[in-house]
């Protein structure tokens, strides 16, 4: 709630997702490549930068938005208007779902469960795929 105070955004409208389905972000670079002018760099990034360093640590407790936060954080040294849009997405997410966390379960399991999955080629620029994974012990989500 801190964070989004800082922001000054208590008086925004919360969003359901903290990232728009098939959302792709392009660098500066590829923009110039391509010679795209929709989207501008950020005149300074240290309000960016400072934002997603807030977010890094946050996702500690918040699994559910590590992946949004993963992929604005590739952006850090050359953001533009779009990373920071998306950026505050994720704060207007966490305004909706305040209480949303880890919830360690007291019952012992020695049950360990993984799950993984993978998106081919997804990102537009290098042509990477991007994977992702889930453990859980017992009930608890560890990683």
């Amino acid at each position: 709630m801190e964070l989004i105070t800082d922001l000054g955004m208590a008086g925004s409208k919360p969003v359901a997702t903290p990232m728009e389905c098939n959302q792709r972000f392009t660098t500066v670079e590829y923009d110039q490549h391509l010679e795209l002018k929709h989207d501008e760099k950020l005149p300074d990034a240290g309000p960016y930068q400072r934002l997603v360093g807030k977010l890094v640590y946050l996702t500690m407790t918040r699994p559910d938005i590590c992946y949004a936060v993963h992929v604005l954080s590739q952006f850090m040294q050359c953001p533009k208007k779009s990373h920071m849009e998306a950026a505050i997405r994720v704060v207007r997410y966490i305004k909706g779902a305040p209480s949303f966390g880890l919830l360690m379960i007291s019952k012992q399991c020695p049950k360990l469960t993984a799950f993984c999955d993978a998106d081919w080629a997804s990102c537009p620029v290098s042509r990477k795929f991007v994977r992702g994974y889930v453990m859980k012990l017992g009930d608890s989500l560890v990683s």
